[in-house]
């Protein structure tokens, strides 16, 4: 039995993982931790998740989680999963991170702290979406440069950073397929005379408004033909259950940087 931690346990994606987890077989909820002085803090994790007592009372101990799980799953925030990062490491327990916006400097310390347990870091953990991204790389490679590529996603209004983990994964995956630099080439704002659209460009239009838990297209428009591949989520859960599952397989693997497409064996 894999005994998991959730860190982040009363937000939204806490809720739902903690669910998951509960209807999964072969795991089982060990401690769920919230920020210091969190009024949760102390109350069934279970009861406050909606799937009923699970005799794991939210804590604010960082260190108690860790030293009691097998591997932690974190959707927080860049900031916050470095941290437990760190404290896995030096505990040599697994980690699943789910957070995005991290900087460019915040993706190279994860890779330098991962160096000594198995880690997934995926911006997307839903099955589709890596599905997805399978496919975005083999129509770039087809299509080549004759194609204009565009990156459209949506999400709720409270979403804090933009364009989304997913769409830049998306961005990434296109521009490396094309030999791209995607921090070069990716236009994430257009606005007044800016002149004639570039060859190279990746184009990443962000929507934010309501409680739209997630969409993404990329259009690949060419002349006289277009394109779209769209990716629409319904739920939190595709997500919950993307990490459970990625918290199964990650326990036991060689140290190292880990993604979803490692663990759904599309590599």
């Amino acid at each position: 039995m894999i005994k998991i931690a959730v860190c982040g346990a009363s937000g939204r994606m806490g809720q739902r993982i903690i669910n998951s987890i509960v209807e999964s077989d072969g795991v089982t909820l060990c401690a769920a931790l919230e920020r210091p002085g969190h009024p949760l803090v102390g109350q069934d994790a279970g009861l406050m998740a909606g799937c009923g007592t699970t005799d794991v009372q939210i804590s604010d101990s960082l260190n108690a989680a860790i030293a009691a799980c097998d591997v932690l799953i974190d959707f927080t925030s860049p900031k916050v999963s470095l941290k437990n990062l760190e404290m896995c490491a030096l505990h040599g327990k697994s980690i699943v991170i789910g957070s995005t916006g991290f900087t460019p400097e915040e993706r190279l310390l994860v890779v330098e702290l991962s160096r000594d347990i198995p880690a997934v870091l995926a911006p997307n953990m839903s099955v589709g979406v890596n599905v997805c991204f399978k496919a975005l790389k083999d129509i770039a490679k087809t299509l080549g440069d004759d194609f204009d590529v565009e990156i459209v996603e949506m999400h709720h209004k409270l979403k804090k950073d933009a364009p989304s983990g997913t769409a830049v994964r998306m961005g990434e995956v296109v521009a490396e397929a094309l030999g791209r630099d995607y921090n070069k080439v990716a236009t994430c704002h257009r606005e007044g005379i800016i002149g004639e659209r570039t060859k190279e460009e990746i184009g990443m239009q962000t929507v934010r408004g309501g409680d739209i838990i997630g969409e993404h297209t990329v259009y690949f428009i060419g002349m006289g033909e277009r394109i779209e591949l769209s990716h629409r989520a319904m739920t939190r859960d595709m997500f919950s259950r993307g990490s459970v599952r990625a918290a199964k397989w990650v326990v036991g693997k060689k140290p190292g940087l880990y993604d979803m497409q490692d663990v759904l064996g599309l590599k």
